[in-house]
């Protein structure tokens, strides 16, 4: 049972990410890293809200101690009477952000660019390690009333689909290393 319980994830190369550096902040993108997907994208699609989270993690050694850590939130759903696959995201703020009529591959862009670490206190020449996990928060468990009485279906409680979780690294390098792009202002 115990192994049911157990958190599924996939582990991706650091080539996947994309680290930019504003002066002020890491930005995050990303080649081919997918998390609108399986289970995750079918309740998408049959009309579910889902919270995604991101959590970043920097690092001064081996990924062993996470120095400095952010988490971001976001709510995406399925616009079910468009055409195609059409996704709303906001984000709970502050500051509020949202964005419609987003494909499914500009949702997940949105996300990724929506989440900076501020660099405050970390020298230009300090080797940092950077780890994104990304997960969905498990949808409630809320009892069906029906005619046979309360329905909760626990296998799909504890068994969560291998698209919930992912964690991606980045590094370890210096920001020196790093090639200033355009200013996006601190984060908090």
């Amino acid at each position: 049972m115990a192994g049911l319980l157990a958190p599924l994830f996939r582990a991706r190369a650091a080539d996947s990410l994309i680290v930019t550096f504003d002066g002020d902040n890491l930005h995050i993108s990303s080649l081919g890293i997918h998390f609108l997907q399986g289970k995750s994208l079918n309740r998408l699609k049959d009309g579910s809200t889902i919270e995604y989270v991101a959590t970043v993690g920097l690092y001064r050694d081996q990924f062993a101690t996470s120095f400095k850590r952010s988490e971001h939130h976001f709510f995406v759903s399925y616009d079910v009477w468009g055409t195609g696959d059409v996704f709303a995201v906001s984000t709970p703020g502050p500051p509020l952000r949202r964005a419609t009529n987003l494909s499914l591959s500009a949702t997940e862009t949105w996300c990724m660019e929506h989440m900076p670490v501020s660099t405050t206190g970390i020298a230009r020449d300090e080797q940092i390690g950077l780890q994104l996990e990304l997960r969905t928060v498990p949808p409630p468990l809320s009892p069906i009333l029906g005619p046979g009485g309360i329905h909760v279906d626990f296998m799909e409680v504890l068994t969560p689909g291998q698209d919930e979780k992912q964690i991606l690294r980045w590094g370890p390098r210096p920001l020196k290393d790093l090639v200033i792009t355009r200013q996006r202002g601190r984060s908090g």
